[in-house]
């Protein structure tokens, strides 16, 4: 069970970044994850899934990449940086950021490090996971490809969750198709029925059997990946 959940805070360069952290009980090490919101911030359905990876033993963060910030402009900035540098802007730095935070606490095991993003964060879980070679596996949902398309030959293994007759769902085949292509290990699969945000339990979208099956592929892969133990 989680023996500790709270916010706290980290620098990337001169700004200061808020997030949400959940451990499990015991000294570890533990594998780390960093969890990346949607477009709704770092709120309670956010920090519920961190303290479920906490149950599942492992330490993990969840970033509030609006903090101190209007969302409207962020998200305006967010998906300007997709669009023009997808690979290389401000989320991507911040991102990094919070990975080193979490890779420095005494009980995460640096070598085991992973990242799971929704809709927005799902974008970029992929897009920085193309530059970030210390994640060891990602976990996207619903989420949009880099750009340029050939930058995902350099991803970690993908575990990857995807609506059907989504505005992602071409997304989620495209990439199935480049990893293979690449010889990535992956696990894309897309849910029909499901819609936008489905694994998001507070909205009427939620699709408590795309959902859970989800999060079981995700708790496999990741055991796998990053050695941890896969509990449903």
């Amino acid at each position: 069970m989680t023996q500790a959940a709270h916010m706290t805070s980290f620098q990337s360069g001169s700004r200061q970044l808020e997030g949400y952290v959940a451990r499990p009980e015991g000294d570890g090490p533990f594998p780390g994850v960093v969890i990346i919101h949607e477009a709704f911030g770092l709120n309670e359905n956010m920090k519920d899934i961190t303290r479920r990876f906490a149950d599942q033993e492992y330490v993990a963060l969840a970033v509030d990449l609006f903090a101190g910030r209007n969302r409207a402009i962020c998200m305006f900035r967010f998906m300007s940086g997709w669009l023009f540098n997808s690979l290389n802007n401000g989320s991507i730095h911040n991102l990094k950021a919070a990975l080193t935070f979490l890779s420095e606490q005494p009980s995460v095991d640096e070598s085991r490090l992973g990242a799971v993003g929704f809709c927005l964060g799902g974008m970029f879980a992929v897009c920085w996971a193309c530059t970030d070679d210390r994640l060891k596996a990602i976990a996207p949902y619903y989420a949009t490809n880099p750009r340029p398309l050939k930058a995902v030959a350099r991803l970690c293994p993908v575990v990857g969750s995807y609506p059907d007759k989504d505005f992602t769902t071409s997304a989620g085949q495209k990439l199935d198709v480049e990893l293979a292509r690449y010889h990535v290990p992956h696990d894309i699969k897309i849910y029909p029925g499901a819609k936008h945000s489905f694994f998001n339990d507070t909205v009427r979208n939620y699709n408590e059997s795309a959902a859970q099956d989800s999060w079981r592929r995700v708790l496999v892969f990741f055991e796998e990946h990053l050695a941890a133990k896969a509990e449903a």
